[in-house]
């Protein structure tokens, strides 16, 4: 397994990120294990998830069957860059949920105390709030670095200019500020091309792409059309929508002799400035099928092809809408 620096630190992850959201949800705790046992055994560091995940409100379903992971022994938690999130609603008051100081202190002893851990190697803000001041989101997350509960921040679907803000406000208190973005980015949804990743780039920020199979779609769908969650109501009228490029992509993966889901999650970990991928498998065999994109190269020919069945905004802003 390769690894490379998360953005300007000097912190080293995997070239593909485990994503957890379908643990206890769709992956029972005994696979969730097995998986995250193997993920160690290839060198797979590094794992995401969220305060929200397992969608029951205010339990923490996904970071407690981590917890339980860490709580074997056996080096897991020293072995692991570990990274969670916080916004999310995870109770009914109305300071349960987004970013002030008082849900950040709060959200992180309660993700510590599920994750059986005492401390988070990155924590990520799920999302944008718009309505806490950055001098306080910064302070928060400062006191909890100088506890030693928190070593890196991150964000998450952040645009542009929230992370030229947040790296503003960082330097005026001397600190770190964002070390990483994790975005919605793959060959169909490529709009943070414009301004997020460039953004990141400037500010040595590492990217982490979520859904990089784009709900499935990117994995095969037109063969696997009638099976599992690309059955759905919603993910069929996706397919139609998409169906005369899921052809043509459909067919370029058949002349490269590759899964579907390799090259994309090959294109994927090609791009500049992408750090890891996050793969987010429900069975041992979506896992192992994730792995082989590491040893997929993508020549010049194949890269036009896929630029032309999915483009991408026009390259970055303002070049991409302006002279």
């Amino acid at each position: 397994m390769e690894h490379t620096a998360l953005g300007r630190t000097g912190l080293k992850v995997s070239r593909l990120c485990l994503g957890t959201m379908n643990f206890g949800p769709h992956t029972s705790e005994p696979d969730s294990f097995a998986m995250m046992d193997r993920a160690l055994e290839l060198g797979l560091n590094f794992f995401d998830t969220a305060n929200v995940y397992g969608w029951k409100l205010g339990e923490g379903i996904t970071e407690q069957i981590l917890g339980r992971w860490f709580a074997q022994g056996g080096g897991r938690r020293e072995q692991v860059v570990l990274a969670t999130k916080v916004y999310g609603r995870m109770g009914d008051g109305p300071n349960d949920r987004r970013l002030s100081a008082y849900q950040i202190r709060r959200a992180c002893e309660d993700s510590l105390r599920r994750l059986q851990t005492d401390h988070l190697d990155l924590y990520q803000m799920h999302h944008i709030d718009r309505d806490t001041p950055w001098d306080e989101l910064w302070q928060a997350m400062s006191v909890l670095v100088q506890q030693g509960k928190v070593l890196y921040v991150g964000s998450s679907n952040f645009a542009g200019w929230h992370i030229a803000q947040a790296q503003a406000a960082a330097a005026d208190r001397h600190f770190l500020g964002l070390v990483s973005e994790q975005c919605l980015y793959n060959l169909k949804d490529r709009m943070v091309e414009l301004e997020v990743l460039p953004a990141a780039r400037a500010y040595g920020l590492g990217v982490i792409p979520y859904s990089p199979l784009a709900g499935g779609l990117l994995g095969g769908a037109l063969k696997k059309s009638k099976t599992g969650r690309r059955a759905t109501p919603d993910k069929q009228k996706q397919i139609q929508a998409n169906r005369k490029r899921l052809a043509a992509y459909e067919r370029l993966c058949t002349e490269l002799g590759a899964e579907p889901a390799d090259v994309a999650l090959g294109w994927l970990l090609g791009r500049p400035g992408v750090t890891a991928p996050i793969i987010g498998p429900r069975t041992q065999a979506q896992f192992d099928g994730g792995l082989r994109a590491l040893g997929l190269k993508l020549d010049e020919a194949a890269l036009k092809r896929l630029d032309e069945i999915w483009p991408g905004p026009g390259g970055e802003a303002p070049e991409a809408f302006a002279w």
